[in-house]
């Protein structure tokens, strides 16, 4: 770093990021919460709504990866979009929308109105991630990024300890609260719960530290002055500020493979855990659906804890191998889940691969932001999150495909694996290459 953007960074007080932190991380991440579980929710509801529907593996695994099609469309231009209108605005629209889509869920009555319901949440919802993601660039810079991008995705595993009891609790109840099939009361209560965030969010959420009135003017001033100082620091260092540079490049592509590969790792375990619980300890029925949900809660709250915990340690590493070696540990995780056939080891193998790969997550975003600002920042962040986003496509739909062909998940999860281990090489090589670039533990 140069002793400008040090200097200038040094005028902004511990006291003042705890502020930030305190006023902006809550809201996003519940925006993130709400978000991970209505995506995660078809997992939830799986074997409940596959005998309503009649519906088999694959048919669950389309309906959870047609999803991500509207993602994968959508997710430049509502960063660029976003870029103009603020993240305030932005933000409450995205959310206004795809909780209207989730509550008109509980309605469908077919796999085809399934996929259609769930193509739709796709792009109403598209956006939110790498919103968010772009957002915390404009408040924090590099040397903060690390604990408050952790902070963030500690989000993605409270989704999961929220989300499993709260489906529990309508398949357990929301017949006799709602007068519908209890799967069909959780696509309902998640989209009133969605909208009533939305609002949240639109009152409370600055923009920018320019906009936030729980700041005075040097702490405004300060937070500003170091992000500009290490925008130039990087412009200098050769990095891309335009949105046609960030779609062309080929590191903003190999970044968006390394994603999709950690993110491949972590969306057919979303979506198919409670039923491969359910099929390794052969619970069926009714209380079976309700035991294996909440025993899917136990990896992600593991999962919590490791990501706390390697944060602390991951900030005075490289950004590359901050997230190597989870992910190493995750597709481990993987291997030996695949081959046991008892019920407590899976649940302990998913435990380390659940913990690994949630613990890459965070770290990895460090990376692109070394190569990228401005317009560039906001392109390049959507490219690589909508591209990895196929992986909640392909993800599921592959897992379910073949469960379906072999009668297990075995070839499914060491199929998993060999993703995660492509997206290592590349981080090897050419995240080498742009941390070489840049010339700092960044």
């Amino acid at each position: 770093m140069s002793s400008t953007a040090a200097t200038t960074q040094a005028s902004v007080t511990p006291r003042t990021w705890r502020k930030v932190v305190i006023r902006i991380i809550p809201l996003i991440g519940l925006a993130y919460v709400v978000s991970f579980i209505d995506r995660a929710n078809l997992g939830y509801i799986a074997a409940p709504m596959s005998r309503d529907l009649h519906l088999d593996s694959r048919q669950i695994g389309l309906a959870a990866g047609v999803f991500f099609v509207g993602y994968v469309l959508v997710e430049v231009p509502s960063n660029m979009l976003l870029r103009r209108f603020g993240a305030r605005i932005w933000i409450a629209r995205i959310m206004v929308t795809w909780g209207l889509v989730t509550a008109a869920t509980a309605a469908v009555n077919s796999a085809a109105t399934l996929f259609v319901a769930r193509l739709l949440l796709g792009f109403a919802e598209a956006g939110l991630g790498a919103g968010i993601l772009l957002y915390l660039t404009y408040w924090f810079p590099r040397s903060q990024r690390s604990w408050a991008l952790s902070l963030f995705i500690l989000m993605t595993p409270i989704s999961a300890i929220i989300g499993s009891p709260l489906a529990a609790a309508m398949l357990a109840w929301g017949q006799g609260l709602l007068g519908i099939a209890g799967w069909r009361a959780l696509f309902l209560v998640e989209g009133a719960l969605t909208v009533v965030v939305s609002i949240l969010i639109f009152a409370f959420l600055p923009n920018r530290p320019s906009d936030a009135r729980w700041l005075d003017d040097q702490e405004k001033a300060a937070i500003e002055n170091t992000l500009a100082a290490e925008a130039a620091e990087h412009r200098a260092n050769g990095a891309l500020t335009g949105l046609r540079e960030a779609l062309t490049s080929g590191r903003v592509w190999a970044m968006a493979v390394a994603w999709f590969a950690i993110a491949f790792g972590l969306y057919p375990l979303a979506y198919f855990l409670p039923t491969m619980i359910a099929s390794i300890t052969h619970s069926i029925g009714p209380a079976g659906d309700v035991s294996s949900v909440l025993l899917s809660a136990i990896p992600w709250t593991v999962a919590v804890v490791a990501l706390l915990t390697w944060a602390r340690f991951a900030a005075r590493r490289t950004a590359v191998t901050a997230t190597v070696v989870p992910m190493a540990l995750g597709a481990t995780g993987l291997v030996l889940a695949a081959f046991t056939s008892s019920g407590t080891l899976f649940v302990l193998a998913v435990c380390l691969s659940v913990a690994g790969i949630i613990s890459a997550m965070p770290q990895f975003w460090r990376i692109p932001a070394i190569g990228l600002t401005g317009a560039a920042a906001a392109s390049g962040i959507a490219l690589i999150n909508s591209v990895s986003n196929l992986s909640g496509f392909v993800g599921p739909y592959i897992t379910g495909s073949i469960a379906t062909a072999t009668g297990s998940f075995t070839y499914a999860l060491v199929a998993i694996a060999t993703i995660m281990a492509g997206g290592m090489a590349v981080l090897l090589t050419v995240g080498r290459r742009m941390e070489r670039l840049d010339g700092s533990r960044s």
